[in-house]
């Protein structure tokens, strides 16, 4: 029992659970402004079942693929796999725990998020190869979490019936993309030795910078279209001037000759991005169920 409790507790390590919180409060957005107010508990906690399992099996499967990567990879050589302070037979059971894990939480919100269950599942592991042969995994990444916030929307209503959802998927898809690019920058050198075709591999640093300042850029003007499409009043636009304010900052603590602060960039700024939206917009729809959000 005490090491089966130290291999989960690596394994969770391993996957870094507690980045859940980047994708989890736009799942709970989508929710909120699909149900025009406080979802059902039952949504509540399936959501969030889905949402830990969905993550889970990503992160473990990527983790097993990459493992022979990060092996000769400088940064990652320490983690669980490469190091061997988990087995790879441990890591296959707690991926396919986690895959069975998103399937139940599906099947017990409504038919089509189960329907919908294999698209979702199988975005989430081809991401793990993309890096191997296009440039646009980053997009790819952005893509399996901008899932999130429309498979919540789903979950609550049973459908896609406007254009909240996909707006607010779009304004997920093309802020990861950013951060992924950015947060890629710190592997150029490993990336262009091992042959993996991200961003910065492709087209340099510099150049990588700007192509991840572009995305962010586009995710606040996906946002400002929220905003006036939710029409959610003074807190929603708060949380867009905010999270402006913050896409700003985390481009302002990274230079090309200088990626020192890319963590404090990656990890904290991100953070409060999610958390930010979630507040100020599903603030909004909370305190004034009864506007429009179609």
């Amino acid at each position: 029992m005490t090491e089966l409790t130290g291999d989960i507790r690596t394994t969770l390590e391993m996957i870094k659970i507690e980045h859940t919180l980047f994708a989890l409060p736009f799942a709970f957005l989508g929710a909120v402004l699909a149900a025009r107010g406080l979802p059902s508990l039952w949504q509540i906690v399936w959501i969030t079942v889905a949402m830990v399992g969905a993550r889970s099996t990503a992160m473990a499967f990527n983790r097993i693929v990459d493992r022979e990567f990060d092996a000769h990879n400088p940064r990652t050589k320490g983690r669980a796999l490469p190091a061997g302070t988990l087995s790879v037979r441990f890591a296959w059971a707690f991926t396919l725990f986690s895959a069975l894990l998103f399937f139940l939480a599906t099947a017990m919100l409504n038919r089509l998020t189960l329907l919908l269950a294999p698209v979702a599942l199988l975005s989430l592991l081809l991401y793990s190869y993309m890096k191997r042969f296009s440039s646009l995994s980053h997009i790819a990444l952005g893509w399996c979490l901008a899932i999130a916030p429309t498979g919540a929307w789903i979950a609550v209503r049973g459908g896609i019936d406007g254009f909240v959802p996909l707006l607010l998927s779009l304004v997920v898809l093309l802020w990861t993309a950013g951060f992924d690019v950015l947060y890629a920058c710190q592997d150029y050198d490993f990336d262009v030795e091992a042959g993996l075709h991200s961003v910065p591999a492709r087209v340099g640093v510099r150049r990588a910078l700007w192509i991840a300042r572009l995305l962010h850029a586009s995710a606040f003007l996906a946002l400002v279209a929220l905003y006036f499409n939710v029409q959610l009043g003074a807190l929603a636009l708060a949380g867009v001037v905010a999270t402006g304010a913050l896409l700003v900052y985390q481009h302002s603590l990274v230079r090309a000759n200088d990626l020192s602060r890319l963590n404090a960039a990656f990890f904290t700024t991100n953070a409060f991005v999610s958390v930010i939206l979630f507040i100020t917009f599903g603030g909004a729809a909370f305190l004034a169920p009864s506007v429009a959000t179609n």
